[in-house]
């Protein structure tokens, strides 16, 4: 991967979007609803304050997170989609 973060934003792999429900219905492209999870692929070093201190990242590469369903950008990397958004835009880490 080519492409680092800067400042208080990450790089997220959304997660895929379910193909078939809990009792079998498989779910066709335009119904699926847009994964509100993924997991940090890359991330800034954090937040810089208006003193000049950097306020570390919560975060890290490889945590699964939750995110607003219309967060972030979308962007595409080597045919693979990806969301770059700010480390405010996340919710919590799962698990």
């Amino acid at each position: 991967m080519s492409l680092t973060p800067l400042h208080d934003r990450v790089l997220v792999k959304p997660a895929e979007a379910e193909e078939v429900t809990k009792g079998g219905i498989i779910i066709p492209d335009t119904a699926k609803e847009k994964p509100m999870q993924g997991t940090i692929v890359a991330a800034g070093s954090g937040k810089q304050l208006d003193n000049g201190t950097v306020t570390p990242m919560q975060v890290k590469i490889g945590d699964k997170v939750l995110y607003g369903k219309y967060a972030g950008t979308e962007i595409s990397i080597d045919g693979e989609d990806y969301l770059i958004m700010r480390e405010a835009d996340i919710f919590g880490i799962v698990g």
